[in-house]
């Protein structure tokens, strides 16, 4: 049972939710970049929410199946087709034997989400099957996947098995978002006007973004006396200031510490539109508290959790 990259797109890789406890080694956690969508689409087809998933990014794939298989797509649309057949995204679907699943340009969004049920019979190095592509560890021989990769998975799934699963998708991926923030844990480095500046700019994503960071072009910050610091930890979504005075976020493969001071922190919450945002999208940050920040990311959970009992109760309908 296996499915076999035809054509891999331009990034494609393994990614589950990341690898954790290794930061005083060096070793980010890494993971999906939206793990919101990721998660969801493991549900869809009934893996535990954190499972390995392909992670496509501005182009997907082509592959084929050499068996019945459940799968869903998540996040960007990419317009995927099973045998050139448009195929719903936020739905799980049965392709066989010889169906090819093909996927376009995202229609909006950076990043799509391929889950598979049952999952894929890959290795995990350090608890996770992410894939880190700097220390070439995870997923499919710790690189991005290549025309003719062979993945194997771990069983042959029907519909009948689970039922009827979908949800509406979420996400709409427009070209300006609004990032929410909590302030610190240096912004005592920059002046009342370089925090002004940071709230009230309209950044754009560069081309300069990956996995590691999501760089924008904008407005200097204006800070006291420099940015450097003692380096310390970074979290994923801190908003870094270099020398330049530009904002950079950190995301999934960032390193684990860091010289530059950070201004601020972009909330739990909000890391999948920061996860989605292509190069051009216009960012305007809004500082909340830490309440109100557990409180959209509770309120995030409950929507996966309603989410899980619905398909679960759709597999007993089935």
């Amino acid at each position: 049972m296996k499915m076999t990259v035809l054509s891999p797109g331009p990034l494609s890789t393994v990614q589950d939710e990341g690898r954790f406890g290794f930061m005083s080694t060096g070793f980010s956690p890494g993971g999906a970049m939206d793990t919101y969508s990721m998660r969801i689409a493991n549900i869809l087809v009934g893996n535990a929410p954190g499972d390995g998933v392909i992670e496509m990014t501005m182009l997907g794939m082509s592959v084929s199946f050499s068996c019945t298989a459940v799968i869903a797509l998540t996040g960007a649309d990419m317009e995927p087709a099973i045998n050139g057949t448009p195929v719903a995204m936020y739905t799980a679907a049965e392709v066989h034997a010889g169906d090819i699943l093909s996927m376009k340009m995202a229609r909006s969004g950076m990043r799509s989400y391929l889950a598979v049920a049952g999952g894929f019979d890959l290795p995990y190095a350090m608890g996770s099957m992410s894939t880190n592509l700097k220390c070439g560890l995870g997923g499919f021989s710790g690189r991005k996947l290549q025309s003719g990769d062979e993945i194997p998975l771990r069983q042959s799934f029907s519909l009948a098995h689970l039922g009827n699963r979908k949800t509406e998708p979420e996400n709409v991926y427009p070209d300006g978002i609004g990032i929410r923030v909590i302030l610190g844990p240096q912004e005592d480095y920059f002046t009342d006007k370089g925090i002004e500046t940071f709230l009230n700019t309209t950044y754009t994503v560069s081309e300069k973004s990956d996995r590691m960071g999501v760089r924008l072009d904008g407005d200097s910050i204006e800070n006291k006396n420099g940015v450097d610091i003692l380096s310390d930890g970074i979290a994923t979504g801190a908003v870094q200031i270099p020398a330049s005075g530009t904002p950079i976020i950190m995301m999934a493969d960032r390193q684990t510490t860091g010289g530059y001071a950070k201004i601020a922190n972009v909330i739990s919450a909000d890391l999948p539109k920061m996860a989605q945002a292509r190069p051009g999208t216009r960012i305007r940050f809004t500082a909340v508290t830490e309440k109100e920040a557990v409180r959209l990311k509770k309120q995030q959970e409950q929507k996966l959790k309603a989410l899980a009992y619905m398909s679960v109760f759709a597999k007993q309908r089935g």
